[in-house]
């Protein structure tokens, strides 16, 4: 076997990336610094990575020249960028959009015959289209909301929390269902649905809130009758999409045996800490349900800056518990952002991978973006996480068996000291270093796996 470490290290003052080859020789019998890797043993498979379509991130790029916004947009689809499979797409307005609005607006339309996707038409499908341009592969959609329309809502507005009116329950299924088909209708591959964006936040902005007996209820009598009356049944749908303090009880309150093939994942957030045992726990009492990421980010509001490298490890750190936990879909929140973190319609400014400077014409990667790549440059949608063991809690490990036979394993070293590896793998062992505060990315190649897929 042979082997090739992608590795991001600091060096005079900035952070590089380099390429090191090895290979692997008769297991020497050695204890000590092993970390062995068990691509027998399998757990859950991949699905990809992605990120959000805000009406903030298309309005960010739409101010751009036709080249910068190609390679901004080339950064995260192309084949030599982060090879995003995925998008989330708000279902009308979000924080990050430039205002707050739906697709409709009269109460008396009941048929929705004012229905007007206007406002994703200006920004969010111009970005959705240029991005699959530059895919080699079909991009799927995840769409989410934040509210209901004013009208279906107990306090009268998109804003400050407010409930779905249960009057209302079959007329937001139908909306549901009419925005999935016109996303279809534009040529997108609609596959995943949440119910609502962080149902148990009141914000200053577009949200709504529901208990778990109010999802379970819309879910069961509106939502899912109605997904499958249109033919929309292959749309599988997430529950709770929030922090995973709670995903647990969230899911075990929804989920029983009616509801059960009606939920086809658990969505959730990064925002109140770690919690991985929260989706392990999901994990193993649901093991057919997706464990859906759909947004992380460093919100300038509640985060005391430190440096980039603090930024990009706190990503990495939570991929690699998550996927350790379970994950099977990591989606990023907005693509891009102006250099105030914005646009946001309430002020809610926040960090993005690729920050733009509008007025300059000039796009930023951030360390962020170079830490995400080690991910999802290198592990394959359809991959399978497979057993390991560490020797020590210094470094963070995730390991993978890609659908071409190469074993990809990804290693964090958050210490300020260079740490050995003793790569042991079916008796035989290969001896690297993971360099202070470094990523490294490994690919290991048996001898079975084809030469020109490996590497």
């Amino acid at each position: 076997m042979n082997g090739k470490a992608v590795i991001t290290l600091p060096k005079g003052g900035q952070f590089v990336t380099r390429e090191i080859s090895f290979t692997f020789s008769k297991d020497r019998g050695r204890e000590n610094n092993a970390v062995n890797l068990y691509p027998e043993i399998t757990y859950q498979s991949l699905d990809g990575f992605g990120g959000s379509a805000t009406e903030a991130a298309g309005y960010v790029l739409s101010q751009l020249d036709d080249a910068r916004r190609e390679e901004a947009l080339r950064a995260y689809f192309g084949r030599d960028g982060l090879r995003y499979s995925w998008l989330r797409v708000p279902v009308d307005s979000c924080d990050f959009s430039l205002s707050s609005y739906c697709a409709v607006t009269d109460p008396n339309d009941r048929e929705f015959q004012t229905f007007s996707l206007k406002r994703d038409l200006q920004y969010i499908v111009p970005l959705l289209r240029q991005a699959q341009a530059l895919s080699d592969t079909p991009l799927s959609l995840m769409l989410s909301p934040w509210s209901p329309p004013a009208f279906m809502k107990t306090n009268g507005s998109r804003r400050f929390g407010g409930r779905l009116r249960e009057d209302c329950y079959s007329q937001w299924a139908k909306y549901l269902c009419r925005y999935i088909k016109e996303y279809q209708n534009l040529g997108f591959s609609v596959k995943l649905l949440s119910i609502q964006n962080e149902p148990k936040a009141k914000q200053p902005w577009d949200s709504c809130l529901y208990t778990a007996q109010e999802e379970k209820r819309f879910l069961q009598e509106a939502l899912y009758p109605q997904l499958q009356k249109e033919g929309l049944g292959e749309i599988s749908v997430c529950i709770w999409d929030h922090n995973k303090e709670r995903c647990f009880e969230r899911a075990r309150d929804i989920i029983d045996a009616e509801t059960d093939p009606m939920v086809g994942g658990v969505a959730f957030h990064w925002y109140s800490g770690d919690h991985f045992d929260a989706l392990r726990l999901i994990r193993e009492r649901y093991p057919d349900k997706k464990l859906v990421f759909t947004e992380g980010c460093v919100e300038y509001h509640s985060y005391v800056y430190q440096n980039d490298l603090a930024n990009a490890q706190l990503y990495a750190h939570d991929i690699i518990g998550n996927l350790n936990a379970g994950m099977n879909l990591f989606l990023d929140w907005n693509l891009v952002l102006n250099q105030k973190g914005g646009p946001n319609h309430t002020g809610n400014y926040c960090d993005a991978p690729i920050l733009c400077d509008v007025k300059r014409n000039e796009i930023k990667k951030q360390l962020s973006y170079t830490y995400l790549g080690h991910f999802s440059k290198y592990l394959l949608p359809g991959a399978k996480r497979i057993a390991f063991t560490q020797y020590t809690s210094q470094l963070e490990v995730t390991a993978f068996l890609n659908p071409d036979g190469v074993i990809v394993a990804v290693i964090m070293n958050q210490t300020v000291l260079d740490l050995p590896i003793d790569f042991r793998l079916n008796g035989e062992m290969s001896v690297i270093e993971s360099p202070s505060e470094s990523i490294m990315t490994v690919l290991i190649r048996p001898f079975s796996a084809p030469q020109e897929e490996a590497f």
